[in-house]
């Protein structure tokens, strides 16, 4: 471990010597400060561990000193020194955000005590710190669930560009995620501590867009009693997402274009410019290429907003995933509702595994909720889903070809055989990662492909 270093102010220059060459003698790499300034000139170049201040000084005191660290370097321990100090004094410099306060003459052990847990919560604090990091690090992503290699490819992706102010497109239909994949991005950044600000551009007509984006001045517009800040200037230094972009019209894309441009505005009815430093995050489930080929959005401005582009797979093409989110969800629900179900029946899950889910991962997490809400057995059976799920799905179309002469495992076979296929293709036919993702052993796997005949599955299609 490297030795501690530690910042001695004193203006006895004696004193000060003499300390500074004991505290060596104890291991501690000593930088020394005569004064208030100079402690600070030193605290701005160097990163000490800890502080010992003696708090009658020339100029200035110790306290003053104690101030300027609790906002510049509150992570910095500072141990007061004093030649007189009344019964409430410790108790005041605590207060004052002091780590302790020793009375001189100080007893050369109960210095050393002192600094080492002086030390102790330095390193302490710094692990904090460290475990803190670790998991804001993971926080974002911790409830988007999946083994999808689409959606691992889009979360390396996250990991790389979050700290940047790199401006991001997400699309992908309705219900896949787009504002938690928006949040996460925020969380993930430097910028986590800011403001994120949501602004859904398709639920406002175009007036009230550009005073809800910019904020107005009083008497802009009737109604305009009060000026307002706009949701840009809300979100300064923190990021603002802007969902549905696709929607907005030519003249708000003339507008967006320039703000995504200078990040510079002026409020409506206004002549001030605003300058704001945001991170711009914008979602569409619409095909902005087409649009734009269409003449309804600027190629301009498609180009300004698509420096980072992430596409969000459907559920449908995320079978593999479709049973973890269901035992999330239901998780989820158990933890508001009160009551001891144990999961859905094979039943179920085979007819959510078959369903398209239009509404992606919102109608399935309200599926579930729905399902938890109207159970009274253990097991969640068919009865309990939608009719939407049973129109079409493996679990009634095999009802039709047991009926039909078949045993239970030959109507089993078919909807077994498509699952493998789906994940095995999503995963570059990768037998090991499909038989993780399905939940299953690599022997297991590899007896299912045989007795389904899909052993060359990487030769068909």
């Amino acid at each position: 471990m490297s030795p501690c270093k530690l910042l001695l102010v004193d203006d006895d220059q004696w004193l000060l010597e003499s300390m500074a060459q004991w505290l060596s003698e104890q291991h501690y790499t000593v930088l020394c400060a005569a004064s208030v300034e100079q402690a600070q000139r030193i605290l701005q170049k160097e990163t000490p561990d800890l502080a010992l201040v003696d708090v009658s000084l020339e100029g200035p005191d110790g306290f003053a000193l104690l101030a300027w660290c609790r906002k510049h370097r509150s992570e910095l321990p500072v141990v007061m020194m004093t030649g007189y100090a009344g019964a409430d004094a410790g108790a005041e410099a605590v207060s004052a955000g002091a780590f302790d306060l020793l009375t001189k003459p100080i007893i050369d052990q109960e210095l050393l005590t002192a600094l080492q847990r002086a030390v102790n919560q330095t390193r302490l604090s710094e692990e904090n710190r460290r475990l803190k990091n670790e998991l804001d690090r993971r926080s974002g992503l911790e409830h988007i669930l999946s083994h999808d290699p689409r959606m691992l490819r889009i979360f390396d992706v996250i990991d790389s560009v979050a700290d940047t102010k790199a401006t991001i497109l997400i699309t992908g239909e309705n219900g896949t995620g787009k504002s938690m994949i928006a949040r996460a991005v925020h969380r993930r950044s430097h910028r986590a501590k800011q403001p994120f600000v949501e602004v859904a551009c398709g639920a406002l007509p175009d007036s009230l867009l550009e005073s809800e984006l910019f904020g107005h001045m009083a008497g802009a517009f009737t109604g305009a009693n009060h000026a307002k800040v706009g949701k840009f200037q809300h979100a300064d230094s923190g990021t603002i997402f802007l969902d549905e972009i696709g929607t907005a019209t030519s003249a708000m894309q003339i507008k967006l274009l320039r703000v995504l441009q200078d990040f510079q505005f002026e409020p409506v009815g206004g002549n001030d410019t605003i300058s704001v430093d945001t991170r711009c995050i914008l979602a569409t489930n619409e095909n902005l290429e087409q649009a734009v080929a269409d003449g309804r959005f600027r190629q301009d401005l498609f180009y300004r907003i698509n420096v980072i582009h992430l596409e969000l797979p459907s559920l449908r093409e995320r079978v593999a995933d479709i049973s973890l989110l269901v035992e999330h969800f239901l998780q989820k629900t158990l933890k508001e509702v009160p009551k001891e179900v144990e999961g859905f029946s094979g039943d179920a899950m085979e007819a959510m595994l078959g369903y398209a889910w239009p509404g992606n991962i919102r109608e399935l997490e309200n599926v579930v909720q729905r399902a938890v809400l109207l159970t009274k057995q253990s097991v969640i059976g068919v009865d309990l889903l939608p009719p939407s799920l049973l129109g079409n799905s493996p679990a009634s179309r095999r009802l039709s070809t047991i009926c039909r002469g078949q045993t239970l495992r030959e109507a089993l076979e078919e909807p077994e055989r498509q699952i493998i296929m789906d994940v095995l293709r999503a995963n570059k036919f990768s037998r090991n990662v499909t038989a993780d993702q399905l939940g299953i052993n690599r022997t297991t796997l590899y007896k299912k492909m045989k007795r389904l005949g899909i052993d060359d599955l990487q030769f068909q299609d």
